[in-house]
């Protein structure tokens, strides 16, 4: 989500050709690392959808052939877009089954940190999980609130915190115990150990209300993670979202921020 300008976006292709040695590198890199130390710590719905969608670790993730499995499973797809992109745009995709997602590689001195996201946490991080339904169909459910309130800048900040406290940073209590869905933190090496392990963090229940009380982090690793029990519990809350967002709306409920 962004605002990195607010022209109309062209129809955008991967340009799979310009692809370069570094950018290959860059790739292999991330993915053996990630692949290295996410099994016992990522979701099997995610590690399932890596196998799935058929990443490898020498080959930079092709869009056609990426999308042609995916619209099998859930019917998604990925669309490329340059980077940032308006709040309009981003949930308009979202609705329509489209994720969003760079084509650009970081460079090699930026391993472990990028402001802005590149393919490799656009796809590597978003991808596998768009073959679970249940996740897929929150992300359209918490799109379709977003459009309904898309003039309203505070509620877009609102449900720009669910999605970057679920989405990018959500964990998950399964019967293998505590691991990772979201994708800010399966993208990252360092976050990855940080979010299950470390004692600095709080970890608390999923609670729609705390988490769009909470400003989100993005200059360093998150303070504060909540905990689903399901994907289902996920898509399940929009309905709850659906009614905070509409008395926000009307005045009936204030929410200020922690």
């Amino acid at each position: 989500m962004g605002t990195l300008d607010k022209q109309p976006r062209t129809t955008m292709r991967q340009d799979y050709a310009k692809y370069t040695s570094e950018d290959l590198e860059v790739w292999s890199k991330l993915y053996h690392r990630q692949m290295k130390q996410l099994p016992g710590i990522a979701e099997n719905a995610f590690l399932e959808g890596v196998q799935k969608i058929g990443f490898r670790e020498d080959k930079i993730p092709n869009f056609e052939e990426m999308n042609k499995r995916l619209q099998e499973i859930t019917g998604w797809e990925v669309a490329v877009v340059a980077g940032l992109i308006p709040n309009k745009e981003f949930f308009e995709l979202l609705q329509n089954k489209k994720f969003p997602a760079s084509t650009w590689f970081r460079k090699l001195e930026e391993l472990d940190y990028l402001e802005e996201p590149d393919m490799f946490h656009d796809v590597f991080g978003h991808v596998p999980i768009l073959t679970n339904h249940d996740f897929c169909g929150f992300l359209q459910g918490l799109s379709t609130i977003a459009l309904r309130h898309i003039e309203n800048e505070w509620i877009i900040e609102l449900i720009s915190r669910l999605y970057w406290y679920t989405v990018e940073f959500g964990l998950i209590e399964t019967s293998e115990g505590l691991q990772v869905y979201g994708a800010g933190i399966l993208s990252s090496s360092g976050e990855s150990i940080y979010s299950i392990e470390s004692d600095i963090p709080q970890r608390v229940p999923f609670d729609i209300h705390d988490i769009i009380s909470t400003p989100y982090i993005k200059d360093r690793f998150q303070e504060k993670y909540w905990i689903i029990t399901s994907y289902k519990q996920l898509f399940d809350c929009v309905e709850e979202l659906s009614e905070i967002m509409d008395q926000i709306a009307e005045g009936s409920l204030v929410i200020e921020s922690k």
